[in-house]
């Protein structure tokens, strides 16, 4: 039995590894994509706005050609500090579920009586319309609700919970220690503790219009390369959206970009505006005829070859062009979490889980979470939120052992 599985090997699961290490605890990361993930799917040659000091996991590491790393740059870093520290990380395997063995204090999911052994529950995803974006807020700055205005509409996820036991109910019977166990598509693992560190780009959210399915629509933007002296237009009102239109303006792309009034006009970053290193590019690109705004209402079709749009005054206009993207943000899947009792609350730009600010324990005893689908959405909050849950864990340890033994 693992003292902790990490779920991500994000810049999260990476500092919480990193520190595990240090600490002697019994580790595992288990990552579905590869290391650095969200990293990886940033847009090709992206410069990342953040000092090197908030991206680090030791000093000093971290040594861009100019001020602020590219893309490449720091995922090259994450990748050789995993390898040179030789973390305990295993990439593309698929976690499919955690449920609960012996919860070790009362509160959370837990069922009275067992069929096997094992108290949870399973999860089964109904059908989904999900809708949100959360990538960290240096670069992606998730969409506000008034940035989504009139996108999308909002549906909760339906989850099926099938009983593995004859009733599942709140228990406040005290058990010894606790322990989780995670099937992956790979192998099936224990642990006393985990750690979600998964990043909130799960579920892109969705304008639920007609033909946003057509091979030609995306809800991530790449590299500029294949749409040059093509038509594009980019759907969104956030640093995402604002990228891509810059990245396809600059480089021989006929580039509109759609966004509602108040998310160009708006400069307050607490808003989720685009920041100022890409509006003003934005707006030099305007100047020089490279780059069409379009002030939206309302998406009404996509077509192949042409989008139906509304504008801010309520007129339809058809606009030709040969790829949408549409970037108005994403979702963290939160499902196993629930699974397990967490509970989750509204936060400021869309569902988070509840936990402890310091120590970043959910209520669920063992269960931590940290990373972009937490309130902390820059990647320090994200490597400070894997440490702290570590320092969490060890403190845990010391008072059990500082502990006197329990008579029987």
């Amino acid at each position: 039995m693992f003292d902790l599985i990490i779920v991500g090997a994000g810049p999260a699961g990476i500092a919480a590894a990193y520190e595990a290490k240090k600490s002697g605890l019994d580790y595992l990361v288990i990552e579905k994509g590869l290391i650095g993930n969200t990293i990886y799917s940033y847009p090709v040659g992206l410069t990342v706005f953040s000092t090197t000091n908030e991206l680090e996991f030791e000093p000093s590491g971290l040594k861009p050609a100019r001020e602020k790393p590219t893309r490449e740059e720091l995922l090259s870093y994450y990748v050789r500090f995993v390898l040179d520290n030789e973390l305990n990380i295993q990439t593309e395997e698929l976690v499919e579920s955690v449920t609960r063995d012996s919860p070790p204090y009362e509160g959370g999911v837990a069922a009275t009586s067992s069929l096997d052994g094992a108290d949870g529950v399973v999860l089964s995803r109904g059908k989904q319309n999900i809708s949100d974006t959360n990538t960290d807020t240096e670069n992606h700055p998730p969409a506000t609700a008034e940035s989504t205005r009139g996108f999308m509409t909002r549906e909760p996820v339906p989850l099926v919970l099938a009983q593995k036991s004859a009733s599942v109910a709140r228990t406040s019977q005290p058990r010894n220690e606790g322990s989780f166990r995670v099937v992956t598509d790979k192998d099936t693992y224990k642990a006393k503790n985990i750690l979600f560190a998964i990043g909130a780009m799960d579920y892109p959210r969705k304008l639920d219009v007609p033909g946003e399915d057509l091979p030609h629509v995306f809800d991530h933007f790449r590299e500029t390369y294949p749409w040059v002296k093509k038509k594009a237009l980019i759907v969104g009102g956030g640093n995402s959206a604002g990228e891509a239109a810059l990245f396809l303006a600059q480089e021989g792309c006929e580039t509109t970009l759609a966004i509602f009034r108040d998310d160009w006009e708006n400069t307050d970053p607490k808003q989720g505006c685009i920041k100022y290193w890409v509006k003003e590019p934005l707006e030099e690109e305007l100047k020089e005829h490279c780059l069409n705004l379009f002030f939206l209402g309302k998406v009404i079709e996509i077509r192949e070859g042409e989008i139906e749009l509304e504008n801010e005054n309520g007129d339809r206009v058809v606009l030709h062009n040969d790829v949408v993207f549409v970037l108005i943000g994403s979702d963290a899947d939160l499902s196993m979490l629930k699974g397990l009792g967490v509970e989750t609350e509204q936060g400021k730009y869309g569902e988070v889980p509840v936990y402890d600010p310091e120590t970043f324990e959910t209520n669920v005893p063992g269960v931590y979470v940290a990373g972009h689908f937490t309130n902390q959405r820059h990647i320090k909050g994200a490597i400070d939120g894997g440490r702290s849950a570590i320092k969490a864990i060890m403190d845990k340890n010391l008072a059990k052992q500082a502990a006197p033994p329990q008579s029987s």
